[in-house]
């Protein structure tokens, strides 16, 4: 399968204060949020200038990809803000792309970090009509090698940094639990289990946790648990002195990793007296890059996935070819 142009397709961020309402009414379309809940949200990335620290790191990610693969133009499209994939999709049409590959900027299954991507692209495609070019997305790749390997190297240097002893604890972003068992089922906490697994394995730690992180919603509603603050205290009554956070569940550093990790949790650790360190994330590190590339380059060749092999291994989809579904574990499929 041949391709003659690459879509990074990925959330979209504000780029200025008077964008932050705007988005969040994007994000929070047909969910019924309370307008409070945005105000909360919004003096989030108020805090940082109205700009969410993803646009750049996606530019620079672009940057990251047109030297891995200089054969193929990178095209730039997001779900919530500018530029919108339906754009994208258009100038890609009237550029004379036939077909694309897509990355995405998200590891995992389950409905927000697979399925609504595979609508963004069938929203592309229909806004482009009956010229938009073939779109094809790329597997999830949350047990592909140069994804582990960067979050053990991420794991590694903090729990250097920090003090010894320190409790590692992984972190990702919380959904409903009917979300989470209408896909696979569970399909997106069992792959977030398992690649904390098998980045603990490669770096030799055999006692961690994992937790969740920035719900929202109705608090009646149950979501994935225990939430991070909640372990954290929980931790300290119990006497830990030092943590390790890696939120293996974001790829970037997103809002939910600089407020709710750096800047709410930081918090509440120096009150508590603990001492927190964050790893890294891959942002626009050039192995995100060539992982992308390899992807690709799978597809390209029919080549058998590269994967990390662990014990229980947790099934990974995700390769959808114009908005269509890749498998029947995907409701509606």
């Amino acid at each position: 399968m041949d391709f003659d142009a690459l879509l990074l397709l990925s959330f979209g961020g504000p780029e200025g204060p008077e964008d932050v309402r705007p988005f969040l009414e994007n994000v929070t379309r047909g969910r019924n949020i309370p307008p409070a809940r945005l105000d909360e949200v919004a003096e989030h990335y108020l805090h940082f200038g109205g700009v969410s620290p993803i646009n750049g790191i996606n530019r620079a990610l672009i940057s990251e990809l047109e030297a891995a693969m200089p054969d193929l133009p990178v095209y730039f499209g997001n779900r919530n803000w500018e530029p919108y994939v339906e754009d994208t999709v258009i100038a890609m049409r009237d550029n004379g792309v036939r077909r694309a590959a897509v990355f995405t900027t998200s590891a995992w299954g389950g409905y927000s970090s697979c399925r609504q991507y595979v609508e963004d692209i069938a929203r592309g495609r229909a806004a482009a009509g009956p010229q938009a070019p073939e779109l094809v997305k790329v597997r999830q790749y949350f047990d592909h090698p140069l994804f582990v390997e960067m979050y053990a190297e991420f794991v590694s240097q903090a729990l250097h940094a920090a003090p010894s002893g320190a409790r590692l604890v992984f972190t990702a972003h919380s959904i409903p639990l009917a979300a989470d068992e209408r896909y696979g089922p569970r399909l997106y906490s069992r792959q977030v289990a398992y690649a904390a697994r098998l980045v603990a394995q490669a770096v030799g730690v055999g006692d961690y946790d994992l937790v969740w992180q920035s719900r929202s919603g109705p608090p009646q509603v149950p979501w994935l648990e225990p939430d991070v603050g909640d372990h954290l205290a929980a931790l300290g009554d119990a006497g830990a002195s030092a943590v390790v956070v890696c939120p293996i569940g974001f790829v970037a550093d997103h809002i939910e990793v600089v407020w709710d990790l750096d800047n709410e949790l930081a918090q509440q650790a120096a009150e508590a007296g603990i001492t927190l360190v964050r790893t890294a994330t891959p942002n626009a590190d050039r192995r995100y890059a060539k992982l992308a590339a390899a992807l690709i380059e799978e597809l390209r060749t029919s080549a058998e996935p590269a994967r990390v092999d662990g014990d229980d291994p947790v099934p990974g989809y995700g390769c959808s070819i114009n908005g269509a579904p890749c498998s029947p574990q995907c409701p509606g499929s």
